[in-house]
């Protein structure tokens, strides 16, 4: 199958570092505990979990086309800057007085665990949870960006750098799969890479649940109230879970690809924002 990447696409590290200087709130977003322990949540899982995308997809890249090669290269820039940058963040949730400690050490035990299976299996996890990272970034972009309205713009704006990255390189890690299986018959690579998704999925929204719930509970918010309240923000209003479904549902579909929808046009109408307050590291000015 071949790639129906946009031919123009352009998949670009922006090496920017943001809020080093300010002091955040204990509840960030907007006064909200349960959208901060939700952001906190997936914040604490992104440093452990793009060093393993990184690793699955960069250990095939002498094995893909040239053209696909150069992206894996930019993929990993990029998903290098957002490690660092959320590192960064999850010093400043600590420094809030939340103990992520244990959630990181989950984290790192089931990947410890992931690395035991197969190179392609592990590239497929990768592959699915690139497809939650990019339909959560369009989600975001599509609606302005409103569930940030109440962070500061720091903190706006590296949630908005990191979803327009997200973007661009959203097919990548699925091109690759692709590729390395190019020997399979059609069905059983949808029926593999569909069996990993849902398993995936599974797993992925439990624990950020349940990691979001332990942070909550780190500020006396317990019990049914605790958990009502969390999916009311999950499925209900503003529905982060809710806005993405048709999306999740997609991937499901014989024939997908990441770029059947090219949403390009939400990097153009929020990058703007990047470019004024931020500057790329080494440049002149440029924030340590």
């Amino acid at each position: 199958m071949a790639s129906t990447a946009p031919a123009d696409l352009a998949i670009v590290p922006r090496n920017l570092r943001f809020g080093r200087n300010e002091v955040r709130g204990r509840w960030w977003l907007g006064g909200d505990p349960i959208a901060t322990a939700w952001h906190n949540a997936l914040s604490a899982s992104f440093p452990a979990g793009e060093a393993f995308f990184i690793e699955t997809v960069r250990r095939f890249r002498n094995d893909v086309p040239a053209e696909l090669a150069a992206q894996i290269d930019q993929f990993v820039k990029q998903e290098a800057h957002h490690t660092r940058e959320h590192v960064a963040f999850n010093r400043q949730v600590t420094g809030a007085g939340y103990d992520i400690a244990a959630i990181e050490q989950r984290i790192a035990d089931s990947l410890v665990q992931a690395r035991t299976t197969h190179p392609v299996a592990q590239l497929l996890v990768t592959v699915s949870l690139e497809h939650f990272t990019a339909i959560f970034a369009h989600a975001m972009l599509a609606r302005g960006g409103r569930q940030f309205a109440g962070a500061s713009d720091e903190t706006r704006a590296m949630w908005t750098w990191h979803a327009i990255e997200e973007i661009e390189h959203k097919g990548v890690a699925f091109d690759t799969y692709m590729h390395i299986t190019r020997g399979l018959k059609p069905g059983r690579r949808w029926a593999i890479r569909s069996l990993v998704f849902a398993r995936v999925s599974r797993n992925f929204i439990a624990n950020r649940v349940a990691d979001a719930l332990a942070l909550l509970a780190q500020d006396g918010v317990t019990g049914w109230r605790a958990k009502a309240r969390l999916w009311w923000y999950l499925l209900g209003s503003p529905g982060v879970l809710r806005q993405v479904a048709w999306a999740w549902l997609a991937y499901f579909r014989p024939g997908f690809h990441p770029w059947d929808h090219d949403d390009r046009a939400l990097i153009a109408a929020h990058g703007a924002a990047l470019a004024v307050p931020h500057k790329e590291i080494g440049e002149p000015g440029a924030r340590r």
